[in-house]
């Protein structure tokens, strides 16, 4: 278990996405529309619970069913992100053309 970035509270994510994150984090991504419908639905799903979270007055513990729902769902969230392809730098790109091109 690791420490979501929100909370200090134990969220479910791997050894390897968290590994990723830190790899990639300012990495522009390839979002292919199945993955950018998952997203739809899980920030709509986020955001649900939050406003009920906040509506209700609940309180940040360990045991609370909601905030456990959220940092689930916000790892899931993050594992459909980084699972998406990393699109390469321009300078990549282009040393690639020109490689390409030259040949």
């Amino acid at each position: 278990m690791a420490a979501s970035t929100t909370t200090s509270f134990p969220a479910a994510i791997s050894a390897s996405a968290t590994n990723t994150n830190r790899a990639g984090a300012m990495r522009r991504r390839r979002i292919d529309p199945q993955s950018g419908h998952a997203f739809e639905i899980l920030g709509h799903a986020i955001e649900y619970l939050a406003d009920e979270f906040v509506h209700e007055g609940g309180s940040f513990s360990i045991d609370n069913g909601q905030v456990q729902a959220m940092q689930l769902l916000m790892a899931l969230n993050r594992q459909i992100y980084f699972e998406c392809p990393e699109v390469p730098p321009f300078g990549r790109r282009l040393l690639s053309f020109l490689h390409f091109s030259a040949a």
